[in-house]
């Protein structure tokens, strides 16, 4: 843990998963202010969204510092995603590869929509600094996870507000065992504890099951790379 390297303030995208739960550790480590966004947009998996206040009652106690920091939480309400997709992230429908080489899960423009969002949200409340939990090393194909994607949208985005944006994503290029490591680099195995009891991942929304990783159904893709990950992480501890 260590005090924050900037005055500003930051926005993190927290869907209530591992990905934004060590993202937003990542931001309290630098930002004195820190917000933070989901959204609700009709996902299959929307219990993620009810484990952001368990999350975010344990950071405040596993440092007063972080405490200190946080500033107001918002959820932003997309219906249209859902209507306007046929996903199996927005239907309940097998998970699946699709005839265009990406897995059915991929819901066309979502990040592209939650970061606009966000930077819309951030513009009225005086916010520079974006946060979200895109990789480009662990993914499942989708294209609005990469960083030429990330940089574009950015550019975008500052030209379009006529003011400088910067969206960070800092774990563009770690795998699954690396952001468990980071998570525990923050904030030590109390965090990495918090995000395996807390957080979120299945994406059939699954919390019967728990494994060490955590909860899930165990079998889809989100849950596969979830252990997998954890496996590693353990491998290397």
């Amino acid at each position: 843990m260590t005090e924050p390297t900037s005055d500003k303030t930051a926005l993190v995208l927290f869907s209530g998963g591992q990905d934004s739960a060590t993202c937003l550790a990542w931001a309290l480590a630098r930002y004195a202010r820190v917000e933070t966004i989901g959204f609700d947009y009709g996902q299959r998996h929307a219990i993620e969204l009810d484990c952001r206040a368990r999350l975010l009652d344990g950071f405040r106690a596993i440092d007063p510092a972080w405490a200190a920091s946080f500033g107001d939480s918002h959820t932003l309400s997309i219906p249209t995603l859902s209507a306007i997709s046929d996903t199996a992230l927005t239907r309940d429908v097998e998970i699946a590869m699709g005839a265009d080489g990406l897995p059915n899960t991929f819901v066309p423009g979502r990040n592209l929509i939650f970061l606009t969002f966000a930077a819309a949200l951030a513009y009225r409340r005086g916010i520079a600094d974006i946060v979200g939990g895109m990789c480009e090393t662990d993914y499942s194909g989708y294209p609005d996870c990469r960083d030429d994607t990330i940089k574009a949208l950015q550019s975008a985005i500052s030209l379009g507000m006529a003011r400088d944006v910067t969206l960070h994503t800092p774990l563009m290029w770690l795998d699954k065992a690396a952001t468990w490591r980071l998570a525990r680099d923050l904030g030590g195995n109390a965090l990495v504890d918090l995000i395996r009891e807390h957080s979120h991942t299945c994406y059939l929304g699954e919390r019967g099951a728990r494994h060490d990783w955590g909860y899930g159904c165990g079998e889809c893709p989100a849950c596969a790379l979830r252990a997998k990950g954890w496996r590693e992480y353990q491998a290397r501890a």
